[in-house]
């Protein structure tokens, strides 16, 4: 087995570290915040994922955690780079923390390889490389291996991949970073550095134009009387299409595709070619997420104003506490420039949205939230909420109005109980 350094333990650091860790490896966690890095060698965790905290406490014995980035770098043959790569005000990724880690790397201290796992533009391995030739470290290789990890069930996605992707332009160091996965059984796909960088950035965008095009589909059912649910079912059958990323909501949002779009656009349009199905894939989503409100108008009236609205789940999707591009916190902005009164409940993203949204009034249950609300919005569906008794709810809310922005619920059932029920391009279902 060998022994790994992870630079950044954020999502995918830690995940990376855990599941490593998992495989065999010796892994070190290496973070420049002294806080997180304190909390992990406590034992805590400062993410929210299923199975995470008990699969890192199963293998403490073999997981380090530290800031001392160059006495991390220095004991260990491989040397991932899992820091985040945001979006920078011109739409370009940016990638100083991908730098600020090729500075940490030991000078002249034996041999390794350095692993880009984190989401870079296409061509970001060449330029490191020439960085390093540059800096005369031959004692230095490199690869791609980008993840592919959805939050919420990410373990499960490491342990169990689709693919893995390798790329490099050296054989052996190919040959070495797969060997790592040794006892995952996927397909491998290998190939070079600048076709593994697009790998990523292609899948995730292809992801993004599903869910937005059956949004656009899910508009067009709205107007036209067709239901999207039974649309979506009879186009997934077919195995071209299948059935995955055909929910019709209120938009994506998270910590990868709204970057890695945006950041596709730009590398096209850095390259001279002008993406169009990329710009019309973020136009239809940042839309999306404000249809709700025209929603709620058609039932409270055009004068939000003092109107009591619930919105359920605040994180971007169930399991995870990430409110990064969460159509929440697009939705509850919109409501509060409309003049009403927000109330809002998640089971794990509270802490994160109170101070990105102060003037919203936080709920320490669904139904506290739902209290003399005059609407109530299903912004994520975490099963606590399906499972609601819906039928107490009704009881307590001020007017009996549901606008479910994920399809969950059970839309005659909602009716039977006496809501007025709308979701996202299926039939009327008001009373």
């Amino acid at each position: 087995m060998a022994k790994l350094t992870i630079i950044g333990t954020g999502y995918v650091g830690l995940v990376t570290v855990a599941c490593m860790a998992e495989l065999g490896h010796e892994v070190v966690g290496m973070d420049v915040d002294a806080e997180r890095i304190r909390m992990l060698l406590e034992g805590g965790v400062p993410i929210y994922e299923p199975g995470l905290t008990e699969l890192i406490g199963k293998h403490r014995h073999r997981i380090e955690f530290t800031t001392d980035a160059a006495l991390a770098c220095s004991q260990s043959e491989y040397i991932f780079m899992c820091v985040d790569t945001p979006s920078t005000y011109s739409g370009d990724a940016d990638l100083s923390r991908i730098w600020r880690a090729v500075d940490n790397l030991p000078p002249d201290e034996g041999s390794h390889i350095l692993v880009t796992k984190s989401t870079v533009p296409v061509g970001t391995g060449a330029a490191v490389q020439a960085e390093l030739a540059a800096r005369g470290y031959d004692h230095v290789r490199y690869a791609s291996n980008p993840e592919f990890l959805r939050e919420g069930s990410a373990i499960a996605d490491f342990m169990h991949p689709d693919r893995i992707v390798v790329g490099s332009d050296d054989p052996d160091v190919a040959d070495r970073v797969a060997s790592l996965y040794s006892g995952i059984e996927c397909p491998l796909v290998r190939t070079d550095t600048a076709s593994a960088e697009m790998i990523k950035y292609a899948s995730n965008a292809f992801l993004a134009t599903k869910i937005s095009f059956i949004n656009e589909i899910a508009n067009v059912c709205e107007a036209t009387g067709a239901d999207v649910t039974v649309v979506a079912r009879g186009m997934g059958l077919d195995h071209r299409i299948g059935t995955s990323f055909l929910q019709a909501g209120i938009g994506y949002g998270g910590s990868c595709f709204p970057k890695d779009v945006a950041a596709l656009k730009q590398i096209a349009g850095n390259s001279g070619y002008h993406f169009q199905v990329i710009n019309a894939v973020i136009e239809v989503n940042e839309l999306q997420k404000r249809r709700v409100v025209g929603k709620l108008k058609r039932y409270l009236g055009d004068d939000l104003r003092a109107k009591r609205i619930a919105l359920l789940g605040l994180a971007f999707k169930p399991n995870t506490d990430d409110i990064r591009q969460a159509p929440s916190v697009i939705l509850a902005s919109r409501l509060l420039a409309e003049g009403a009164q927000v109330v809002g409940y998640d089971p794990v993203a509270i802490e994160n949205v109170r101070a990105l949204l102060p003037t919203v009034t936080y709920a320490e249950s669904t139904m506290d939230a739902l209290r003399a609300a005059d609407a109530c919005v299903l912004v994520t569906e975490w099963a606590e909420f399906i499972d609601l008794d819906w039928a107490r709810a009704k009881e307590i809310m001020a007017q009996p109005v549901v606008i479910d922005g994920r399809n969950a619920l059970d839309a005659p059932a909602m009716v039977r109980l006496g809501f007025t029920y709308e979701g996202v391009g299926t039939r009327l279902w008001a009373r």
